[in-house]
């Protein structure tokens, strides 16, 4: 059971970065589209404990130690794992980038202190701990993931129950911001595409590292199961608050700025931790797809990702998440085709395997 609950808090602080512990995400796929929006968090919560629980299981049948291998063995067709392949890759890099500048915004709204500095202090310390193993990096994940569950939930009760207004009156304000697509259903299932491309590549190696298969499909489906009640807690609470926290860079920070400002302080801590661990997940899964672990050129790969990712994260974190998400959310369909028909062919395969055998 520890297993299991180890890879869930895993899987779920690989996938929630910058983007859902600011709330900027949740903000411009949900609830943006108000009444809809609610409908929309618990279709992607169904969604992605299917998919949680099939990403970490494949990575534990395939053993994979990265995600290319277990990608084109489970896509069953040539091109189809090729653009899946290059599709992770993109997003890897890409979610890195927006990591590292959603770390500078964190001191820009808490403290008032110039985005530089969130940005340097997130890259060293992401370059220096993808030095460590896979075993290491996800316990490194695991152990962030509580604070922000707990934190999640203290918001969103104290959202819920200190409202001013009913959530009838806020639809209008609500509907009224930007959003990330046009359509409710449509979002909702980008979001989930986008998010699956985001984890697939950590989650197909921590399944490797992982030997029992059923230990990885619960620790998957548990920890899907998890995100997607995050992912409803944190749409009401800023649903609940939209007319004031709307305008914010990180809506969930201000949410916990006007419950406590010590309570605030805290939480820009651990919010700068999950973007720690998505930054991490990110890089060195990119690490992994082109040298061997714990190499010297891995090492000199990482140092090089890391210095062009400083570089480019100065675009802008909203404007970055406003633009990027989306578009890895579109092309991840590819992705979640793969992985919805990967039990089929394996199966397929397995018994081809056998008679072969026999």
């Amino acid at each position: 059971m520890k297993q299991v609950l180890k890879i869930a808090s895993a899987f779920i602080g690989i996938i929630v970065g910058a983007g859902f512990a600011s709330g900027q995400e949740i903000l411009q796929y949900f609830t943006s589209f108000g009444y809809l929006g609610t409908i929309g968090t618990i279709i992607s919560t169904a969604l992605f404990a299917y998919m949680g629980m099939m990403l970490v299981k494949l990575g534990t049948r395939t053993q994979a130690t990265s995600h290319k291998e277990a990608i084109y063995k489970v896509s069953g067709h040539k091109y189809l794992g090729v653009i899946v392949d290059y599709v992770i890759i993109l997003t890897l890099f890409g979610v890195g980038v927006v990591m590292i500048a959603g770390a500078g915004s964190i001191p820009s709204q808490q403290f008032g202190m110039s985005p530089l500095v969130g940005v340097i202090i997130m890259s060293v310390i992401v370059m220096a701990t993808i030095m460590m193993n896979v075993d290491k990096v996800v316990n490194v994940i695991g152990s962030i993931t509580p604070f922000l569950i707990l934190t999640v939930i203290i918001i969103s009760v104290y959202s819920l129950f200190t409202m001013d207004q009913s959530f009838g009156d806020l639809n209008a304000t609500a509907v009224e911001q930007p959003s990330a697509l046009s359509n409710w259903f449509i979002s909702a299932i980008n979001y989930v595409s986008f998010n699956v491309a985001v984890g697939a590549s950590m989650s197909l190696l921590m399944g490797g590292n992982e030997k029992n298969e059923r230990t990885s499909a619960i620790g998957g489906l548990l920890g899907g199961l998890g995100l997607g009640i995050m992912i409803v807690l944190s749409h009401l609470a800023i649903f609940s608050k939209v007319d004031t926290v709307a305008s914010y860079d990180m809506p969930l920070l201000a949410l916990v700025d006007n419950l406590s400002p010590v309570l605030g302080m805290f939480y820009s801590v651990v919010l700068f931790g999950m973007v720690f661990n998505t930054a991490v997940s990110m890089f060195f899964s990119f690490a992994a797809r082109y040298t061997k672990v714990g190499t010297s050129n891995h090492k000199k790969f990482v140092l090089i990702t890391g210095a062009v990712a400083f570089g480019l994260s100065f675009v802008g974190f909203t404007e970055l998440v406003a633009f990027f998400y989306p578009l890895i959310g579109y092309m991840g369909l590819f992705l979640i085709l793969a992985l919805i028909t990967a039990p089929f062919r394996l199966k397929k395969s397995q018994q081809k395997e056998e008679r072969l055998s026999a």
